[in-house]
């Protein structure tokens, strides 16, 4: 004949004191009902089995707070399984992935593409017109990223010297890019 430690209350109170064998045994007669339980709520058989783990971990963590008097332990476990579903139902869920349909194609279309490769092509024709310096501080500066202070030591020249190179040839491009339009 089975001792009042092993009802539900006497497991109970063992597991309020730590007694994680109490708790097994207590989790080994309960989750499948849990788990039943969770399911018939959500649907899901694996957000059954997340639900009912939630459950007991928080029986575990509550058994202090669980009063015999007030509910039953299966009663108690039953409310937590029940908000635990009705929570997870209130979460936005997962879609099928057909559902998701194409990313978007962020690559500009045809017209864009030769758009940039003609406008390309312009400044790469009034950059090659200009005088080799000037060319070389367009160069260094904006297309291979070098500082003002950078730029001016591979052409060994002062920083004031090669802002007023690159000053000189920015407007030389913007003259050939603007006359360019008007041909």
């Amino acid at each position: 004949m089975a001792d009042d430690t092993d009802s539900d209350d006497g497991l109970m109170e063992r597991v309020a004191g730590g007694d994680a064998a109490a708790f097994d045994r207590l989790a080994a007669r309960h989750m499948r009902r849990a788990v039943a339980l969770a399911q018939r709520m959500t649907g899901n058989p694996s957000d059954a089995d997340e639900i009912a783990q939630e459950a007991f971990l928080r029986v575990w963590q509550h058994a202090g707070r669980w009063d015999a008097a007030r509910a039953a332990f299966t009663t108690w476990l039953y409310r937590i399984v029940m908000n635990l579903a009705i929570d997870r139902g209130r979460r936005p869920g997962w879609s099928p992935l057909e559902e998701a349909g194409d990313p978007p194609d962020e690559s500009p279309d045809a017209l864009a593409r030769i758009a940039e490769r003609q406008t390309a092509e312009r400044v790469n024709r009034a950059l090659a017109a200009l005088p080799d310096r000037q060319r070389a501080a367009v160069v260094l500066f904006h297309q291979e990223g070098l500082s003002l202070r950078q730029a001016a030591e591979v052409l060994t020249m002062s920083e004031s010297a090669f802002a007023s190179l690159l000053a000189r040839a920015r407007a030389a491009l913007k003259t050939a890019l603007t006359t360019s339009e008007i041909l």
